[in-house]
């Protein structure tokens, strides 16, 4: 089939951080997903004879330039938002699309809360923190550490990271230290002291992650201490490039399965290709996003009402297994129940390689 060249173009918006302070490269990921998924559409016949467009409004990580974005690609007339990957951006974007009456499918972001009140308006790709981060609290107990230390800089989505963790290990014997400062010296010193076992970055990257990783792995008194990055800053290449080896070895989240879905395997090839680099698990979160967009239009047309009613009838094949939403207490969106999670590092001996630690 070819798709219509007259301008008829079914409008998407997507939301993206592709400059600082936002996390570029978690951005171009996402967005290499997004533009695939289109393509592919594209390619196949579009919506109806259609063709789909891509319409993107970089955030930067910021959440009032994400809620403007919102309602300018509202007054345009896209018949929904897709993307985003910081999860306080993702909440403002939420928040502007609830009160707009416009659907937005979530990408990436993980913030539990992403609206104030349930919404009909949004549907989340990506797990919800505290999934994610209770699986990450039962690796850390699996391996034996019972005293972590968190290194947290000031945001909703690293305090609502550190109440999980408290949350779920004190009933089963762990403890959380709150660091005082991010002063790497002085991070050294209060680890030390605290004999702490493990320090979480709770962090922005690559400050002042970077930094952080090289003075704790020269430390001496640190020797046996792991690091961990819950939040997947050692997944892109960039951690890599700016680490060496020194990047190696920190587990971190990722949610991708053991194994692909066949349609995973040919899109990583694709994003690969794409990328010229191995993709992020935020790349495919990008292309199931257009998956589901896609199979929605079609199914239930360009009204934005009818497509926000039609979440509860989501069965898309996805890259990484079946999706579909459902609603789940303390979630005000529609929520994929449950997308994989892996607890993953770096191999030291490759450190381009990835280690399965811990599943669920």
């Amino acid at each position: 089939m070819s798709t219509s060249t007259d301008g008829s173009s079914v409008r998407i918006g997507g939301l993206v951080p592709l400059t600082r302070p936002g996390w570029v490269e978690a951005g171009r990921h996402l967005l290499a997903g997004l533009e695939l998924g289109v393509r592919e559409i594209n390619e196949a016949g579009g919506i109806g004879g259609r063709a789909l467009a891509l319409v993107v409004r970089d955030t930067a990580a910021d959440p009032e330039r994400a809620a403007a974005a919102v309602t300018e690609l509202a007054e345009s007339g896209v018949v929904a938002i897709a993307g985003e990957y910081h999860s306080v951006v993702a909440r403002a974007a939420a928040t502007r699309a609830d009160a707009l009456g416009l659907p937005f499918l979530c990408s990436s972001a993980v913030l539990d809360s992403l609206t104030e009140q349930p919404t009909e308006w949004v549907a989340r790709l990506a797990p919800a923190q505290s999934r994610g981060w209770q699986t990450y609290a039962d690796f850390l107990l699996g391996a034996g550490h019972t005293r972590i230390a968190v290194a947290a800089a000031p945001s909703v989505y690293w305090a609502a990271g550190v109440g999980i963790l408290r949350d779920y290990l004190a009933p089963r014997g762990g403890t959380v230290i709150e660091l005082r400062a991010l002063d790497p010296a002085d991070v050294c010193d209060e680890l030390v002291d605290n004999h702490a076992t493990v320090l979480l970055l709770l962090v922005g990257t690559p400050e002042p992650a970077v930094p952080l990783v090289q003075v704790v792995r020269r430390d001496p008194r640190l020797a046996d201490l792991l690091i961990g990055a819950p939040a997947g800053q050692p997944e892109f290449a960039e951690w890599s490039r700016l680490l060496g080896d020194d990047g190696a070895a920190i587990p971190f989240l990722r949610y991708l399965p053991e194994r692909l879905t066949p349609l995973g395997a040919r899109v990583e090839t694709a994003l690969r290709e794409r990328l010229t680099e191995a993709p992020s698990f935020v790349a495919f979160e990008g292309y199931d996003t257009i998956a589901v967009l896609a199979d929605l239009l079609r199914a239930h047309g360009v009204d934005r009402g009818r497509i926000a009613e039609s979440w509860c009838r989501v069965a898309v094949e996805g890259t990484r297994g079946q999706i579909q939403f459902s609603r789940t207490p303390d979630i005000g969106v529609w929520q994929w129940v449950w997308p994989p999670v892996q607890v993953v590092d770096r191999d030291p001996s490759d450190p381009g390689r990835f280690r399965i630690l811990h599943s669920r």
